[in-house]
C-alpha cells in the first residue's frame, strides 16, 4: 500500500492505545487516519502484557474510562469477527490487613457510584473464590465479578480490523523520523517513505514517546522499567473461569493462562531501563532474567499458592513497561504544540485503559475539547522539568510499586525529590516543616513541634500530624497564622487591550480600579470551569493573575490561546520571580500594622483591595484576601526579598502568638469555609452555577465572555445537581474523595473533598448530588442524607453555605 501524502489524523504507533485511537476515530466518522507502526503491531510493549482487564481504578474518572474498555472488548469480537480471547472472569483482591482492608472496601464504596457490580468478602468467601491459595493471612477480599482478561494481541488486531473496515490505513514498517511543526502546530511527520502533511499527530509511541516529544520541544514525562512475571508448567486445579488474582500486599497478580499460572509483580523498589534510549531495533524483545532480583517476590507468591512450590516454571519473563511520575497516564494535546495530541505512559494498565483512552481522545480531536474531566491524566498538569532523563529514572524506582502499594490518603512520593524549592525552605524546615510535593515544589505540608519528628506515619485514620494540623488550624482562627505559598502560579498580562482581553477569558468583570482583586473562573464554551484564580489590577494596561501550583501549565497555557493574534498583550510567567506569605487570623492587622507605615484599617485597606506597603527593608504588594475565612494578607514579596521580610515576620509575630502552619491546615481551614478546589470540587465539567459560584459572574459586562451563552441556557433550564456541603454526625470517620453520598437511602453523588474542621469539631466534605430535575434541586437539604465510607453509612449534615461563618464577617473584620 502506497503511503499517502495527505491524512486529517496521523498516528505514531501500533500498541494498543494507538489502533484503539484509530478504532474510535473512524466510529466519529473521521475515515482520513492514518497509522504508522515503527515494524509491527503491539510489539512494544502491548504483546508480553498480562491481558488483564480491570474497573475500579484510583480515581472517579480513571474508572470511568476502565469501565467503558470492559463494555468495549466484550462486544468487540462479535462486531468485527476477530477473536479477542476476552472473558469475563471477574477479579479478586485480597487483603491481609486491617488498613488493606479498608483500602478495598472504600474502593468498593467509590464503585457503586458507577454502578459496578462489587462484593466484600469475607476470608471464607475468598477461599471459595479461589480454593488453591493460602488464606490463614487474608482478612477479607473484594471481588468485581464483570472484571476479565482478554489477550493483548488479539484485541489489538480486533480494534485494527475495525478500524480498517471503516476507512482506517495502517501501515507498518514505517518509523516516523520526525514530527513536523510549523508556527506552533504540527503539520505532519516525516518518514523514511515520505512526508504525510495531516491536520492532527498524535504521539502513541509508547517507551518512545518521550524521545519523539522531545523533538518538538514538548513534555512527555515517561520511563521505561523492567516488569516481571512468570508461567508455570500446567497446574491441577485450575479453570478457564477462575478469578483474577490480585495479592498487593504480596505485590502479586495470578491469572490462569491456559491451564498454568501466569503471576506478575509490581515490586516497591523497580528496575528503570534504557536510561541510553530505546534500541531502534526492538521488536517483541525480552529482556534479561533477573532471578536474583523476583527470588523475594517468588517466594511470596509461593506463600499464597503453595501449589508454586511443586511446579515448574515454564517461562521467566522480563519486559518493558513504560512508567510516568505520578502513576497516571498522558493524554490531551500538548500545551506547547496546537494539534499534537499525546497517548501514553500507561503504566502497565494499557490493556483496561486503552478503550477509554481511545474513545475520549478521539472525542478531544473531532469536537475540540475533551468530552469529560480528564484533569486525572491531561498532560497539561506535567511540568517542563519533568523531561529530565536523571528525574525520570530515578522516580520510576518507585512508580512501578505504587500500583500495590497502599494508597494512603496524603502520601507523598519518596524519590526524585527536591526540584522545586521556596526560598523560605530551609528556614521552614529549621522550624521543622514536614514536605509534600506539589508539581515539583516542596510545600510544608505540617510542622512537628519541638521533640517530634516531621515525617508521616500514613492511616485512614487520623495520622501522626492531625493534632499538631489542628494547633495550626486554631491559631488561624484564634489567633494569626503564616503559610508559606511562594508555590502559587503567577501570571502578568501587559498592553493596552489586556482589560478587554482578560475580560473576555474570565467570567467576572475585570474593569476595576487599579488595587482591586477580583475572584474569577475561566470557562469554556460549554460553561464549565477550566480555571479557578484570581486578577489584581496592578496598573491600568496591567494585571497579576494567581493560580494553583498544579495549574500551573494548564492556565497558562488557556491563557494565551485565548489571547487574539491581534490583541495588544502579552501574557508573561512570573512564577518564579516573587515569593508568597500568607498572614491571616484575626490578629493579623495588628502584626501587620506594627511592621509598616501603611494604613492596615478597614476603612483604609478594605477586603479585596490590594496595595504596595514597606515590610522589613523592602516593598511588597499586600493583597487582602483569603482562602481560610479569616482576616489576613497575600504578601507578595521579591524572591530575594523573602527571607528578611519572613524573619522580620517571625520576630515581631512572637508578641502576637504567630504560628506557621501548612497546607494540611489550609485545607481543613477552607472546608470549614466551602471553598472549592479545582481539580477535586470544580473542574471543566461544572459550571458556576452547579458549583454554587453564581456570584462570580458578571452576567451584564457588555462584551460578554467565554461561555455565556451556554450559562444563560442553563440558567434558564435550572441546574439539576449542586454542590452541598458535608458534615458527619459521627467524628469518627474521616472523609477524603469519592465516598458515595446517599439521599433517602439512594446514591445521588459522591464526596469531591473531604477533611476534618477542627474549628467545629466535625468530619466534613463537599460533593455534588443529582437531582430528577431543577425542581428538586430547588429545594436540596430535603431528605436524609448519609455518606458511605469503607461499606458503613453515616449520617450526615448537609448545607448551601458554610458551616464556620457563613455570613464572612470575619473576613471584612
Amino acid at each position: 500500500m502506497e503511503l499517502p501524502n495527505q491524512a486529517n489524523v496521523v498516528i505514531v504507533g501500533g500498541g494498543v492505545v494507538g489502533v484503539s485511537l484509530a478504532y474510535h476515530l473512524t466510529l466519529r466518522g473521521c475515515k482520513d487516519v492514518v497509522l504508522l507502526e515503527r515494524r509491527q503491531l503491539t510489539c512494544g510493549t502491548t504483546w508480553h502484557a498480562a491481558g488483564l482487564v480491570g474497573q475500579l481504578r484510583a480515581t472517579h474518572n480513571m474508572t470511568r474510562l476502565a469501565q467503558y474498555t470492559t463494555g468495549l472488548y466484550a462486544s468487540l469480537e462479535q462486531e468485527t469477527g476477530q477473536a479477542t480471547g476476552f472473558r469475563q472472569t471477574g477479579s479478586l483482591a485480597i487483603a491481609t490487613h486491617a488498613e488493606r482492608f479498608e483500602e478495598l472496601r472504600r474502593g468498593a464504596s467509590m464503585a457503586k457510584c458507577f454502578g459496578l457490580e462489587v462484593q466484600t468478602l469475607t476470608p471464607s468467601e475468598v477461599l471459595a473464590l479461589w480454593p488453591g491459595m493460602h488464606g490463614g493471612d487474608v482478612v477479607g477480599g473484594v471481588f468485581l465479578p464483570k472484571d476479565g482478561r482478554t489477550n493483548p494481541i488479539d484485541t489489538t488486531q480486533a480494534l485494527a480490523k475495525g478500524a480498517k473496515s471503516r476507512g482506517a490505513r495502517i501501515f507498518e514498517d514505517t518509523a516516523v523520523e520526525k514530527i513536523l511543526v510549523e508556527n506552533g502546530r504540527a503539520v505532519g511527520v516525516r518518514t523514511a517513505r515520505g512526508e504525510i502533511r495531516a491536520d492532527y499527530v498524535v504521539n502513541c509511541g509508547g517507551m518512545w514517546a518521550h524521545e519523539l516529544g522531545a523533538q518538538t520541544g514538548t513534555t512527555v514525562p515517561l520511563h521505561a522499567a523492567e516488569h516481571f512475571y512468570i508461567v508455570t508448567e500446567p497446574m491441577a486445579g485450575l479453570h478457564a473461569d477462575l478469578p483474577v488474582l490480585r495479592d498487593p500486599d504480596g505485590c502479586a497478580y495470578f491469572k490462569e493462562d491456559a491451564g498454568k499460572l501466569l503471576v506478575g509483580w509490581f515490586e516497591p523498589v523497580a528496575k528503570p531501563w534504557g536510561m541510553q534510549g530505546i534500541p531502534k531495533s526492538f521488536c517483541f524483545d525480552q529482556l534479561p532474567d533477573d532471578l536474583e532480583h523476583i527470588e523475594p517476590l517468588l517466594a511470596a507468591a509461593m506463600h499464597r499458592v503453595p501449589q508454586l512450590e511443586h511446579t515448574g516454571i515454564n517461562l521467566f519473563f522480563n519486559g518493558p513497561e513504560s512508567f510516568t511520575p505520578d502513576d497516571r497516564y498522558l493524554l490531551g494535546e500538548t500545551p506547547e504544540v496546537r494539534n499534537l495530541f499525546v497517548a501514553a505512559g500507561f503504566n502497565s494498565i494499557g490493556i483496561q485503559s486503552a478503550g477509554g483512552a481511545g474513545k475520549v481522545l478521539a472525542d478531544w480531536i473531532v469536537d475540540g475539547h475533551p468530552p469529560m474531566d480528564l484533569w486525572d491524566v491531561d498532560i497539561r498538569r506535567c511540568m517542563p522539568f519533568q523531561r529530565n532523563k536523571q528525574y525520570l529514572r530515578d522516580r520510576t524506582v518507585e512508580t512501578l510499586g505504587l500500583l500495590y502499594a497502599m494508597h494512603w490518603p496524603f502520601r507523598q512520593p519518596e524519590t526524585a525529590r527536591g526540584v522545586r524549592k521556596s526560598m523560605l525552605h530551609d528556614r521552614l524546615a529549621a522550624q521543622g516543616a514536614c514536605f509534600g510535593e506539589t508539581a515539583g515544589w516542596e510545600r510544608a505540608n505540617w510542622f512537628a513541634p519541638e521533640g517530634v519528628q516531621p515525617q508521616y506515619v500514613y492511616s485512614y485514620g487520623r495520622q501522626n500530624w492531625f493534632e499538631h494540623s489542628a494547633a495550626e488550624h486554631i491559631a488561624v482562627r484564634q489567633g494569626v497564622g503564616l503559610f508559606d505559598q511562594s508555590s502559587f502560579a503567577k501570571f502578568v498580562v501587559q498592553g493596552p487591550d489586556a482589560e478587554r482581553v482578560l475580560n473576555q477569558i474570565s467570567a467576572n468583570d475585570v474593569a476595576v480600579p487599579v488595587g482591586k482583586i477580583v475572584y474569577t473562573q475561566w470557562l469554556n464554551q460549554r460553561g464549565g470551569i477550566e480555571a479557578d484564580l484570581t486578577i489584581t489590577r496592578e496598573a491600568p494596561d496591567r494585571f497579576l493573575v494567581v493560580t494553583a501550583a498544579a495549574t500551573q501549565t494548564r492556565d497558562f497555557t488557556w491563557l494565551r490561546r485565548n489571547i487574539p493574534a491581534d490583541a495588544r498583550a502579552t501574557a508573561v510567567d512570573v512564577t518564579s520571580s516573587m515569593a508568597v506569605l500568607s498572614l491571616m487570623g484575626p490578629r493579623s492587622r495588628e502584626l501587620l500594622a506594627s511592621l509598616t507605615p501603611a494604613d492596615m484599617s478597614d476603612a483604609a485597606f478594605p477586603f479585596g483591595t490590594s496595595q504596595i506597603i514597606d515590610l522589613g527593608y523592602t516593598r511588597v504588594r499586600a493583597s487582602r484576601i483569603t482562602y481560610v475565612g479569616e482576616l489576613g494578607w497575600e504578601l507578595y514579596i521579591p524572591t530575594e526579598c523573602a527571607a528578611g521580610v519572613f524573619d522580620v515576620l517571625m520576630e515581631a509575630g512572637k508578641a502576637y502568638g504567630l504560628k506557621l502552619a501548612g497546607y494540611h491546615a489550609l485545607n481543613s481551614l477552607r472546608m470549614e469555609k466551602g471553598y472549592r478546589h479545582w481539580g477535586h470540587d470544580i473542574s471543566d465539567e461544572d459550571t458556576p452555577l452547579q458549583a454554587g459560584l453564581g456570584f462570580a459572574v458578571a452576567w451584564n459586562k457588555p462584551d460578554g465572555f467565554i461561555g455565556k451563552e451556554a450559562l444563560l441556557a442553563q440558567k434558564a433550564r435550572g441546574v439539576t445537581r449542586r454542590l452541598l456541603q458535608f458534615a458527619l454526625q459521627d467524628t469518627t470517620p474521616l472523609l477524603y474523595h469519592n465516598e458515595p453520598i446517599l439521599r433517602d437511602g439512594v446514591i445521588v453523588g459522591r464526596i469531591t473533598s473531604g477533611m476534618f474542621g477542627h474549628a467545629i469539631g466535625k468530619s466534613l466534605g463537599m460533593g455534588y448530588v443529582e437531582f430528577g430535575d431543577a425542581t428538586q434541586a430547588a429545594a436540596p437539604l430535603q431528605g436524609r442524607y448519609e455518606i458511605e465510607v469503607a461499606g458503613e453509612r453515616f449520617a450526615a449534615e448537609a448545607t448551601l453555605t458554610a458551616f464556620y461563618d457563613p455570613k464572612g464577617a470575619r473576613i471584612r473584620g
